[in-house]
């Protein structure tokens, strides 16, 4: 079973779930007290929900029904987190096929493949979460610090920071599945060969036969005349 493997598996099942974590949190980007004159309420909004609290403890959301009212970057982050989920869950699956310590996946020869896939298919979901987390934030970013921007300002939400560190760790799962592959190379699986059981008068012609000292004497030669003389 390969460490390396062991810690690849772990970095890019964790960042699956981070991804998941982040794609369907409402805190992508929340309401600064900076610019809020009523510092008790507070407004969450994410990719599907927008939510507004209070200090008490209340809190209302509400989904957005129509894609074609949403703006064009949130539409955009959509699409990059769905496929970077999408891609996470199919590189787990690919990943799991390509452990050592596994019985399906075939030779090591296919083991390899598999894994490198892996590695892969995970290095792409965290580009595509890396993608969409930063392009969401440079929004954010921009309105805040624009002086003309007139309308609610905006500060980074939680969710942000888990799709940056889901994929991380995505993206270093990958590489290590991906340089996995000479380790497969450097171990190969030992086969063992069955030559079948040999017979006692077989064992015995070795033994006369293999050993310099040793040598096989005619039997009837034994009781010559000459050896009673």
């Amino acid at each position: 079973m390969s460490r390396a493997q062991i810690s690849a598996l772990v970095c890019g099942v964790g960042g699956f779930g981070a991804l998941v974590a982040a794609t369907t949190s409402n805190e992508w980007k929340v309401t600064t007290r900076a610019s809020s004159v009523i510092t008790a309420t507070w407004v969450y909004q994410g990719l599907w929900m927008n939510c507004a609290g209070n200090a008490l403890g209340s809190f209302h959301c509400r989904p957005h029904f129509t894609i074609f009212k949403v703006e064009g970057y949130i539409q955009a982050c959509r699409g990059l987190m769905i496929a970077a989920v999408s891609l996470g869950f199919f590189g787990s699956i690919f990943a799991l096929f390509g452990m050592k310590c596994t019985k399906v996946g075939g030779s090591d020869k296919a083991k390899a493949k598999m894994a490198c896939l892996a590695g892969i298919v995970f290095i792409l979901s965290g580009l595509c979460s890396m993608t969409g987390c930063s392009l969401y934030a440079n929004k954010i970013t921009t309105e805040f610090f624009d002086p003309l921007f007139i309308e609610q300002k905006y500060e980074l939400g939680a969710a942000l920071f888990i799709g940056w560190a889901g994929a991380s760790l995505c993206i270093i799962g990958g590489i290590i599945f991906c340089f996995s592959i000479s380790d497969n190379n450097k171990t190969p699986r030992m086969g063992y060969a069955y030559n079948g059981a040999t017979s006692v008068m077989s064992s015995r012609t070795k033994y006369h036969g293999g050993e310099g000292d040793f040598k096989t004497t005619n039997p009837s030669k034994q009781f010559d005349k000459n050896a009673y003389v």
